[in-house]
């Protein structure tokens, strides 16, 4: 069976949905074909020159990375800037790289709950809960006979699906009117005649990504000659999926403590502490790579120590007016933790299925600050 880059992207939507990326992002396939073979995998947090020389080199068919290329759309591709070598020589290899950023952050199951694992934080929620927007309601009215037949045509084309089950509908019974016109071949009532049907209204979740299929299938599956039917586009507050964490520590704890303590946790040869050193920590906020943007939601949440990387000067004096703290573990450490996890993720999921693909982790990656 030839497993392509299309059936690995599938999996990887299933992990971290596109659709939570933030509107900045540029997530997805970013060199390569859909219907490439794919043989070997590897997963990395950058795709620098080196990390693709090295899957060049293993003859690795599809790179997964954590950041993105870039952030700008490209303007020229030239093959002197390493942009452009990467580019070059991705294609020359047929090596497909696809990155999964805010999108896993934010997942049920990414980045920020895995980073709130690994410091033990209890009864996490997310600080800044993900508006998902890319769902839509499709309601159709169907002839009580015709029931069944619609209701499986829905679900066959994917509708359905919340969270982790599918299959999932709300129907209800009521009374459709209608007038046929002179030219109509309607399935009940007389043309020119007002007629009324008992008919079955059925609702169901559907991905906006997936309406037009689904409406259409559905359609060569609906008795009457106009399918009857209304979209609603939908919005929720998702609070088991965005941006960083908050919850509860093991129990109250110094802060030069708990930064000496998550040092030693997380294997590092330093962090980086603001704040009074005596300061009693009970509950923590937790942001994989830089936290700054979601400082304002620390600072009004109830936690008094934000942990994160890249915190800059003034992020550092404002919490330190606050009596909150800051620890920076930095950008780095923060988010490689994701690399090996997502390796084992992939390898059950295609082990499960049956699907001969080998994954593997970028061994030469490391953090590009060098602390003297």
């Amino acid at each position: 069976m030839t497993v392509t880059v299309a059936d690995i992207v599938k999996r990887m939507e299933k992990l971290a949905p596109s659709g939570l990326a933030e509107k900045w992002d540029n997530v997805g396939l970013q060199v390569g074909k859909m219907d490439w073979p794919v043989r070997r995998v590897s997963v990395a947090l950058d795709p620098l020159p080196p990390v693709v020389a090295a899957a060049c080199a293993s003859n690795t068919d599809l790179l997964i990375t954590h950041h993105p290329l870039t952030l700008s759309p490209y303007k020229t591709i030239d093959f002197e800037t390493p942009l452009g070598a990467i580019i070059q020589q991705a294609a020359q290899d047929h090596l497909a790289i696809f990155a999964a950023h805010t999108n896993l952050d934010s997942a049920r199951g990414g980045l920020n709950d895995l980073l709130a694992s690994r410091l033990s934080l209890k009864n996490p929620t997310r600080l800044l809960p993900a508006e998902t927007t890319d769902d839509c309601k499709l309601v159709v009215y169907v002839p009580i006979e015709h029931e069944q037949i619609v209701l499986h045509a829905l679900f066959e084309a994917g509708a359905g699906t919340i969270g982790g089950y599918t299959s999932c509908s709300f129907r209800n019974r009521g009374t459709g009117t209608f007038n046929p016109g002179s030219d109509a071949q309607p399935y009940s009532g007389a043309r020119g005649t007002l007629s009324q049907a008992d008919e079955i209204r059925i609702e169901a979740v559907v991905k906006k990504k997936q309406l037009s299929h689904v409406v259409s299938h559905v359609r060569g599956h609906h008795p009457y000659e106009t399918m009857a039917y209304d979209i609603y586009p939908l919005a929720s507050i998702e609070s088991s999926q965005g941006l960083g964490c908050i919850g509860e520590l093991e129990g109250p704890i110094e802060l030069q403590t708990l930064a000496l303590k998550i040092k030693e946790t997380m294997g590092l040869s330093a962090v980086r502490l603001a704040g009074r050193p005596d300061l009693i920590v009970k509950r923590a906020a937790v942001c994989s790579g830089s936290g700054a943007s979601l400082l304002p939601l620390f600072l009004a949440a109830d936690a008094q120590v934000f942990i994160s990387g890249d915190w800059r000067y003034h992020d550092a004096r404002q919490v330190e007016a606050s009596n909150r703290g800051l620890i920076d573990v930095g950008h780095f450490a923060s988010e490689h933790i994701i690399v090996q996890d997502l390796v084992q993720r992939l390898q059950d999921d295609l082990a499960e299925a049956g699907l001969p693909v080998f994954v593997d982790a970028c061994e030469i990656e490391k953090e590009p600050f060098l602390i003297l």
